[in-house]
């Protein structure tokens, strides 16, 4: 599984690939944050927080992490080297954990750099250091297992058609209705709302927000990681058999 995760980060640096899915992301944010006037504006906003940025990250991750996961197997399926892959000395769930953990890592790269911001609104605030560093990492590790859902999902539906664009729109759709979705529901539900609600991403993802790290949060992203492995893992054997 080793080779087959080095050989996909290698493709992804190898080509352009890699370096514009960190600089899109990088630079929209940046855009909305720093630039753009509107609700995402951070100087704007008159507080010294990372609010605005888990805000948007994960609208934008919802375009970005299927344009990278939409050729894991579409493009195997295309060349036709797919067989090649299953006549490796790998189970078909360390192809499909290789291929999971490259586009993981490279989401992963592409977030770190935000770390900056943290840093530039804690010098600026008013005193200096006014923000809620519990709050703030709480955020980063819910945008961490969002990330790990998006993936899998995105990888999930590479394996459906050899189409990468097909593979891309699913994943949009699938991604989109595991975030907002099930809220979408929810208001229609009168008095379950609030349990409909609890099986979108956005309720989860929200709780670990506010800083506290629930183990029912965790358990759900780890579980739709999951679901989606296993339902790629499946749809591989069906193609091989």
């Amino acid at each position: 599984m080793k080779a087959l995760l080095l050989r996909e980060i290698k493709s992804f640096f190898g080509s352009p690939i890699g370096y514009l899915v960190i600089a899109i992301f990088l630079v929209l944010n940046g855009l909305f944050l720093w630039v753009f006037e509107g609700d995402f504006n951070i100087p704007n906003s008159g507080f010294a927080d990372m609010s605005p940025f888990f805000k948007l990250s994960p609208w934008i991750l919802i375009f970005l992490i299927p344009a990278v996961t939409m050729r894991s197997f579409s493009d195997e399926k295309k060349q036709g080297t797919i067989e090649l892959l299953f006549t490796k000395p790998l189970s078909i769930w360390e192809i499909v954990n290789g291929k999971f953990l490259g586009a993981l890592l490279l989401i992963v790269i592409a977030i770190i750099p935000t770390l900056i911001y943290v840093a530039m609104i804690s010098y600026f605030g008013n005193p200096e250091g006014n923000i809620d560093m519990g709050s703030t990492m709480g955020s980063y590790f819910g945008l961490l297992f969002l990330i790990c859902g998006y993936t899998a999902i995105g990888v999930f539906t590479s394996t459906l058609s050899e189409n990468q664009i097909v593979a891309f729109i699913i994943a949009v759709f699938l991604c989109f209705f595991f975030y907002f979705g099930f809220d979408g529901i929810a208001s229609f539900m009168g008095e379950f709302s609030a349990l409909f609600a609890s099986f979108g991403m956005d309720y989860h993802f929200k709780s670990m927000s506010r800083g506290v790290l629930d183990t029912r949060d965790i358990l759900y992203f780890v579980s739709i990681t999951i679901l989606f492995l296993a339902a790629t893992v499946y749809q591989l054997k069906s193609l091989k058999w």
